[in-house]
């Protein structure tokens, strides 16, 4: 397990897909928010990637994120669209409603950072989020994301175009700590 100050990230178990579906992706104006596609309900026993883990699926490696106090599951962490050429990827996250506030997206980044960086080799992460997100835009801006744009009108949420920021950083201006 890949361990931050407050947070865990672990392998996906079997018994944390109900507690997923139930709390993210059940939740329409949630997963609406979240996803880059439309919503639409994952049926039990789905296979679906974004509860399910394809082990032989390179480009995308979805965690399980605890906390480190008592290994409660709080959310999901993701490193995706993971280009080895170029040494880049992208960063995801979902908490359930009950750990939203608590800083523990903070924690979730920079941990995914140390994942993409340290052990992955990677040379830029990169972060696409509304630009109503808050509490995602403070998250990444501690770990040192720059804001390096903005994709006007380019989210379809819930009826309306939203914009979203694109934030970037690399790893020369990585800082191990910056979450403080």
């Amino acid at each position: 397990m890949l361990q931050g100050g407050k947070v865990g990230l672990r392998a996906r178990h079997e018994d944390d897909i109900p507690i997923l579906r139930a709390e993210l992706y059940d939740d329409v104006v949630n997963a609406s928010r979240a996803e880059s596609r439309p919503w639409r309900p994952i049926t039990p026993g789905s296979k679906d990637r974004r509860l399910v883990v394809d082990d032989e699926e390179q480009a995308h490696v979805p965690f399980s994120v605890v906390e480190l106090d008592g290994g409660t599951l709080i959310g999901t962490a993701t490193l995706w669209g993971i280009d080895n050429h170029n040494r880049s990827a992208h960063i995801g996250l979902g908490l359930l409603p009950s750990a939203r506030g608590k800083g523990y997206g903070t924690d979730v980044v920079a941990v995914l950072c140390h994942y993409g960086f340290v052990v992955r080799g990677l040379r830029r992460l990169q972060i696409e989020t509304l630009s109503d997100n808050a509490a995602m835009l403070r998250s990444a801006e501690r770990n040192g994301f720059v804001r390096e744009g903005v994709l006007r009108s380019s989210a379809w949420v819930m009826g309306e175009f939203l914009d979203e920021v694109l934030l970037g950083l690399l790893v020369q201006d990585w800082q191990r700590d910056a979450k403080v």
